[in-house]
């Protein structure tokens, strides 16, 4: 598995993926600047008008559901039929489902679309499965380990990869789990990490196959929070240090990132 890894991060690298995000407005600067760190691209075009189009141009697609606009509910659905249609691997992330009443519908309707991979915290997961509320906005109130069992339904049900964030990010496909053992509590007091891993995976899905790609991305940002983390003085310098990780860190150093079976 490690040099599986190591593998994907020197495909993304090497290839150079562009990543088209439908994303929160509020995350969009982070997730730029970290598929530019990663050796990714990224293209941000939400609109009806322009989103399916633009979306032949890219690598992999990534519809995060975070401060959901007029536009990109009207252009989401377009968009990952556009991507399907072309055999594009495309990545949910279901930021904050659960209470809000539209994003959830949208969110479990478009689960039904086929993602490679659905990224989310654990009460995002939780939620979109059906058995539970969520959390508060974008913040879990489940442990990791009490959304398994949504996840492992919603890939089994799905066909896709479910990828949990938390202190130990699971990732499953309904049969095998994987829990990565990185990162640093300072990738929950910057906005966007979360948004910003579920770039990462999408880069990941344009170079490797989607549970490969969930774990790699994955390490890679939890390798990248533990480094930024040695040498910043609090939130603010983490932020641009982990930008600067994301860049530095290694093939090997990822790949020295552990990952067990559960």
């Amino acid at each position: 598995m490690p040099a599986n890894l190591a593998c994907v991060v020197d495909a993304v690298r090497a290839r150079t993926p562009l990543v088209h995000c439908l994303m929160a407005t509020v995350s969009m600067g982070i997730v730029a600047d970290g598929l530019l760190a990663a050796g990714a691209r990224p293209m941000m075009t939400e609109t009806q008008a322009e989103a399916p189009t633009m979306d032949a141009l890219a690598d992999a697609l990534l519809i995060n559901l975070g401060t959901l606009s007029t536009d990109a509910m009207a252009g989401i659905p377009p968009t990952v039929d556009s991507a399907r249609a072309a055999g594009r691997p495309w990545v949910l992330d279901p930021t904050a489902v659960g209470v809000a009443p539209v994003r959830t519908q949208l969110a479990r309707e478009l689960g039904t679309r086929s993602p490679v991979v659905v990224r989310g915290n654990a009460s995002e997961v939780v939620a979109l499965a059906g058995a539970g509320a969520g959390g508060r906005g974008a913040d879990a109130r489940h442990g990791v380990r009490e959304a398994l069992a949504a996840a492992r339904w919603l890939a089994r049900r799905n066909g896709c990869v479910v990828s949990i964030s938390g202190d130990v990010d699971l990732v499953t496909n309904g049969n095998r789990v994987v829990g990565v053992h990185s990162g640093h509590p300072l990738l929950a007091r910057v906005t966007g990490t979360g948004c910003l891993l579920g770039g990462l995976v999408a880069a990941c899905c344009a170079v490797a196959p989607p549970f490969e790609a969930a774990l790699a991305a994955s390490a890679w940002l939890g390798a990248a929070g533990e480094r930024a983390a040695a040498t910043a003085s609090g939130p603010g310098s983490f932020k641009t240090a982990l930008i600067d990780a994301l860049d530095t860190l290694t093939a090997a150093d990822i790949a020295a990132v552990r990952c067990e079976e559960e």
